[in-house]
C-alpha cells in the first residue's frame, strides 16, 4: 500500500473561527497545504490537503475534523495516489 493525498473542504459555524479550525485540523492529520476558499456572504471555507496511508478510506478522518467544536461541515474534494 502507498500513500494518499486527500484534499477536504472544512466549513467552520463562524468565519472568526477560522483559524481555530485550521491549528485544530493540524493536529490530526499531517497537513501538507492549506487553503482558503471565498464561499458568499462573508464566509470562507479552509481547503486542506493532507497526506495519510491508503488504507481503508478517509471516513474516519472526516469524522474527527468533523467533530471539531468549531467545525460546520466537512467535504472530500478529492483523493489522489502519491
Amino acid at each position: 500500500m502507498g500513500d494518499v493525498a486527500v484534499t477536504i473542504k472544512v466549513f467552520p459555524e463562524n468565519p472568526e473561527k477560522l483559524e481555530d479550525v485550521k491549528e485544530a485540523v493540524k493536529k490530526i492529520v499531517k497537513v501538507v497545504r492549506i487553503g482558503e476558499e471565498p464561499i458568499g456572504f462573508g464566509l470562507v471555507a479552509a481547503i486542506i490537503t493532507f497526506v495519510m496511508e491508503d488504507a481503508g478510506g478517509v471516513d474516519e478522518i472526516e469524522e474527527k475534523i468533523g467533530a471539531i467544536p468549531e467545525v460546520s461541515q466537512v467535504q472530500v474534494v478529492g483523493v489522489d495516489r502519491v
